[in-house]
């Protein structure tokens, strides 16, 4: 069975950090940089919603959240999630996730994916972690399969929008036996392309 605690990730120059109120103001900076609470599609707070989306991240239960930071420059430019743990199958997810729109397309995405995913698999012991996204929010689906991910398939009228629309669900998973080719892959992809 799994036990999910709090941790501080570093590779390639993007540390994780567990989620805390002395982030908000570099939460509510990446969120400015490319005006991300606008789009339907993801969960991003306003600006002046920061301090309350970090309190409410912290207060749902089976979720871990982290700060994504710029090792180098100390900077937030994001966040990501462990949720809807369940120990009893050693299965977790990896979800609520945002970057400032300048860190968009480049190393970092891959980067923190490979940071939770060696965890979860590596040192906690996971049997399968899995991803989910919006059915309209084609680029975080391509960006899932892009991992190496196995889409499981579609929760229809799942989930509330902030909009007040109802979405449905892609649900995507990769299983332990799986992790090995999909590591690697996720090695190469930052060694040998134009990733920033």
């Amino acid at each position: 069975m799994i036990r999910v605690d709090p941790v501080t990730l570093e590779f390639r120059g993007i540390r994780l950090e567990p989620l805390a109120l002395r982030h908000a103001d570099g939460l509510r900076a990446a969120a400015i940089d490319g005006e991300l609470w606008k789009l339907r599609v993801t969960s991003v707070p306003e600006p002046q919603q920061a301090e309350d989306y970090i309190r409410s991240a912290l207060d749902t239960p089976n979720r871990l959240a982290f700060a994504v930071i710029d090792a180098a420059s100390d900077i937030v430019i994001g966040t990501s999630s462990y949720h809807d743990i369940l120990p009893a199958v050693d299965r977790v997810e990896i979800g609520y996730t945002w970057y400032a729109r300048s860190r968009q397309r480049s190393h970092v995405n891959t980067s923190c994916k490979l940071l939770l995913l060696s965890h979860a698999f590596d040192t906690l012991g996971c049997a399968v972690v899995g991803l989910r996204t919006d059915n309209f929010n084609y680029a975080s689906q391509a960006a899932i399969e892009r991992l190496g991910a196995r889409k499981d398939g579609v929760i229809r009228h799942h989930a509330l929008r902030r909009d007040g629309t109802v979405r449905d669900t892609v649900m995507y998973s990769i299983l332990r036996g799986e992790w090995p080719e999909i590591k690697s892959q996720l090695h190469y992809r930052l060694e040998h392309h134009a990733e920033r």
